[in-house]
Formats: structure tokens, C-alpha cells, sequence
């Protein structure tokens, strides 16, 4: 009888395991990838049900300078956003909390290729978790933000869409910038960033260089994707009374399904709308409540 019983329970598990194979409780891990000699590291979310056998979609998500992919983590919250809508990501960690984007940051100086990184952890994450490969998609804040960009011109066959918060181009990354395939753009920005000027110009931190402004990246962008020089634009009023309002315009190109999308928060700072205040506004400005940026990248990400 006993014996009996024992086959019983070890059948049913088994059933049980075959049942729950492709559907996993959500993981959060801390993995590591060799590049060029290198011990690279990031964080790992796998939502709640995550399934193997899914063509899954990938969100990278690059931390500011001076960050760390924990701190990208508390401050997009895109963990409650891929749970409800079951993608993976992925936050990455800079070399001396810094990306080489192109400009003089403490990676640039080490030659740390940030470019290489990203690519081999996408096909890394491609194999393992059954990423669907046109379903690769990076944003990322300040320095994360400079990074994105540069890696939607280099990376352009892996990467189907970027979103760029507080940081736009510098002038020679632009200058060369020439994707092999159309990638769509979002670019959010406060118009009082103390630390990214709205207005382009010269950089006072320590990575320094002249940047493009927020228009003129937008320009840029559509210009390179051939979108039209007809943009649709709405307004979102103040109905968080906390002095910003919100205006998006969207250009489209609708041969190839791309879009290039200006988020401009009037009286925003050098901020994640709807993420929390990670320094003193003061310091970095105000932290709008009339959007939630990662909602808003995620509903855009998803549509390509």
C-alpha cells in the first residue's frame, strides 16, 4: 500500500512538472556575461508565467551616470508593468556606473565597448529565454538615455525601437549616426533639465560635449526614418497641479510601420515622469505626475 502510494504522489508530480514547465513563478536574478575578457553584470525579471516556449519580448533598461542597474530598477518600476504584460527585462550595469556613449564619461576613458555588451547580451537573452528577435527594445535615463541612442544607430538590426529619457545626441555621435534599418525613436525631456539642456548646446558635466536639443534630435531622427513632415500632437493638462503639462507629437512613416515620438514635459527636470525623486528637486528639478513614463514607453514599445 505504501508503495502504491509513493508511485501515486511521484506520478502526480511529474504531471504536475510537465503541466508548470513553461509556466514559471517570477524571477529576479543577478547574471553575469564575459565580453572581451570582461566580466560584465545585470539584473534579470522574469515575470510570473513567464514561458519558454513564447516568443517573449526584452526590455533593456540603462541606468544614469553615476547609477546602477538597482537603482534603474526602482526608478522606471517597469517590474509591476511586465508582469501585467509578461515581458522580460533586463537592467544592465555600466563600467564605473557609466555607459560610453560617445561622450567623455569614465567608460569612454576606460574603452569599455558598450556597444559589444549590449549585443552580446541580447543574443545571449535571445537564446536562453526565447526572445522574440524583433522584439528587442532599450531605454534609458541620462547617460542610459545618450546610450540608447547610440546604440539605436549601431545596433539598428537588433534593436526594433528606443526610448531616450533626459538625454538627446551629441554632435558627433549624430554626425555618423547611420542605421542599416529604420528604428523608432521616443524622446522625453523636461524643458528646465538643469543637467541636459532642452536647448542643446554645451555640456557642464564632466562627459561634456555639444549636444543636439531636444527638437533637433527629434529632426534628426525623422529625417533618417523618412517620416512625415505632418505630425499629430496632443496636450495633457496639469491635472497633477504640480506645474508641468505634457505635449507629445508623433511623426509616422507608415511604409515601414516606424514612428519618431517628442515628449516634451514643460517645467520637467532631469526626471523620470512618474518614478520617484532620486535627488533633491533643487538638484535635478521637478518630477511630473502627469505621466507615467514607463506606461507610456512600454505602449509604444509594444506596438513595434
Amino acid at each position: 500500500m505504501r508503495n502504491l502510494i509513493c508511485c501515486i504522489i511521484t506520478v502526480v508530480s511529474f504531471l504536475q512538472n510537465q503541466l508548470h514547465l513553461d509556466a514559471q513563478p517570477s524571477k529576479q536574478s543577478f547574471e553575469k556575461i564575459n565580453i572581451d575578457g570582461t566580466s560584465r553584470t545585470y539584473i534579470l525579471y522574469l515575470p510570473t508565467d513567464y514561458s519558454a516556449v513564447k516568443n517573449n519580448s526584452l526590455v533593456i533598461a540603462l541606468h544614469g551616470k553615476g547609477g546602477t542597474g538597482l537603482g534603474m530598477e526602482r526608478l522606471s518600476g517597469f517590474e509591476s508593468i511586465a508582469e501585467k504584460e509578461k515581458f522580460i527585462v533586463v537592467y544592465p550595469n555600466g563600467i564605473d556606473r557609466s555607459w560610453n556613449d560617445g561622450r567623455n564619461t569614465k567608460a569612454h576613458e576606460a574603452g569599455i565597448n558598450d556597444v559589444a555588451f549590449i549585443k552580446n547580451l541580447i543574443d545571449e537573452i535571445i537564446i536562453k529565454y526565447n526572445v522574440d528577435k524583433h522584439k528587442v527594445y532599450v531605454t534609458g535615463m541620462s547617460n542610459g538615455a545618450f546610450m540608447s541612442m547610440k546604440l539605436a544607430c549601431e545596433l539598428s538590426g537588433k534593436i526594433a525601437a528606443i526610448a531616450a529619457v533626459a538625454g538627446t545626441m551629441d554632435t558627433v555621435s549624430a554626425s555618423i549616426c547611420q542605421p542599416s534599418l529604420p528604428v523608432s525613436v521616443m524622446l522625453i525631456q523636461g524643458t528646465s533639465d538643469p543637467l541636459v539642456p532642452f536647448e542643446g548646446g554645451e555640456l557642464k558635466s564632466k562627459a561634456a560635449g555639444t549636444i543636439l536639443s531636444h527638437k533637433e534630435t527629434i529632426k534628426h531622427w525623422v529625417k533618417i526614418n523618412n517620416c512625415t513632415s505632418s505630425p499629430v500632437t496632443i496636450s495633457l493638462p496639469d491635472s497633477a497641479n504640480d506645474g508641468t503639462t505634457i505635449t507629445k507629437t508623433t511623426y509616422k512613416n507608415e511604409s515601414n510601420n516606424t514612428e519618431v515620438i517628442s515628449i516634451i514635459v514643460a517645467n520637467g527636470g532631469h526626471t523620470w515622469p512618474g518614478g520617484y525623486g532620486y535627488l533633491p528637486e533643487r538638484w535635478i528639478g521637478i518630477t511630473s505626475r502627469n505621466m507615467n513614463a514607463s506606461e507610456e514607453i512600454w505602449s509604444f514599445f509594444k506596438r513595434h
